[in-house]
């Protein structure tokens, strides 16, 4: 094969397909990006076998071929030319691959192009269409609480699922670790009624955005029994999901809350984030004391000793003290995009919602801790 290409045009899909490879694996040629050269294009691939992504880009092709090289040592060098244009050459029957740019030159070694697994046939018989923004908002609301505690590996991921009850027809995404939920509706796309609930693992949901970062217009979504599919702009994803029962997240959302309150959002994430500072403790505890119009939001730490700031609130209630990760309630604010938060509350011990009364489409549960 010989080909070129523009630099940017390859760096720019090299990094997505090496996000892909593992850095270590005991199986040499998935450290490697399959390269397809034919008509007018390059073809880049990459799996782990558990999820595949595809790049389609175009190229000057002299001499079409196909072979594969170190994934993560390629994408270095093309990072680091600064000529625009790239060629890359095997010579028919070689075990190098030869690049050049300019004056550099560099030869990498190569595996044969056979020994890359194939995603195989996959009869995807949910099919829709969905526009990259909404998708993009899903992810970004939710994945922050997306546990990595790999025990529980039905919560390592974002969970889909149609809604479809009288004049309501959405797409939930939803993700918890026990310690928060996190859940967003999106407009229910067209096609995707009869789609089971599925759980897209983090590493996938990843990738997912990154792809939908350079997306305008829609992108097409499909569903099987075990795995997803991404196309968008040429680059298609396909991922396996999470093979495991997602917890019956409703049980988990506090229906009679009688404390309110209604704080500025900013003002609040400033608040816990500078008390906290002080807290040295990997939890970050800091207490919130809530009264008719004021809450006092402290922190106190045995090495570093206290602090504490008071906001003014809207509250309903009798008065409560509660506490809570530091970290838990950033994460939660930094996703409020209104100017004020919603904190429904029943007593210390119970869980929190936390909303925006600006975009009912979006709800946090937070269980509080003992400070």
């Amino acid at each position: 094969m010989r080909l070129r290409i523009e630099r940017s045009t390859l760096l720019k899909s090299l990094s997505h397909v090496q996000n892909v490879v593992e850095r270590r694996t005991t199986i040499p040629i998935l450290a490697n990006v399959r390269l397809d050269a034919g008509e007018g294009e390059l073809a880049l691939t990459a799996t782990d076998l558990d999820q595949a992504l595809a790049i389609r880009d175009a190229a000057e092709v002299l001499r079409p071929g196909t072979t594969t090289a170190p994934a993560h040592l390629l994408f270095e060098l093309v990072r680091k030319l600064s000529d625009e244009q790239i060629e890359l050459e095997q010579e028919p029957g070689g075990s190098m691959l030869a690049i050049r740019a300019g004056r550099f030159t560099s030869e990498l070694p190569t595996l044969p192009p056979e020994e890359f697994p194939t995603t195989g046939e996959e009869s995807f018989d949910i099919r829709f269409a969905i526009a990259a923004a909404e998708l993009a908002r899903a992810i970004d609301k939710v994945r922050f609480a997306i546990s990595t505690e790999e025990t529980r590996y039905y919560l390592n991921g974002i969970h889909f699922h149609p809604l479809v009850e009288g004049a309501t027809s959405v797409l939930r995404a939803v993700a918890t670790d026990g310690h928060r939920l996190a859940r967003v509706e999106v407009p229910l796309p067209a096609g995707a009624e009869a789609m089971p609930g599925i759980i897209v693992p983090r590493k996938a949901v990843a990738e997912m955005r990154k792809l939908l970062e350079e997306c305008e217009g829609e992108v097409a979504l499909a569903v099987s029994n075990s795995r997803i599919r991404l196309e968008a702009d040429g680059r298609v994803l396909i991922s396996r999901l999470i093979d495991g029962q997602f917890p019956d997240y409703e049980r988990v959302i506090p229906k009679q809350n009688d404390k309110i309150a209604l704080l500025a959002t900013k003002d609040f994430a400033k608040a816990v984030d500078l008390v906290s500072t002080i807290a040295t403790e990997r939890l970050r505890a800091v207490k919130l004391a809530f009264s008719s119009s004021t809450v006092l939001v402290s922190a106190v730490s045995s090495e570093s000793g206290r602090a504490s700031d008071e906001l003014d609130v809207e509250y309903e209630g009798e008065p409560l003290e509660i506490g809570f990760n530091a970290r838990y309630i950033l994460d939660i604010l930094g996703e409020i995009e209104g100017e004020r938060v919603r904190m429904e509350m029943t007593m210390a011990a119970a869980p929190v919602l936390l909303r925006d009364p600006e975009d009912p489409s979006v709800l946090y549960v937070l269980m509080p801790m003992r400070v």
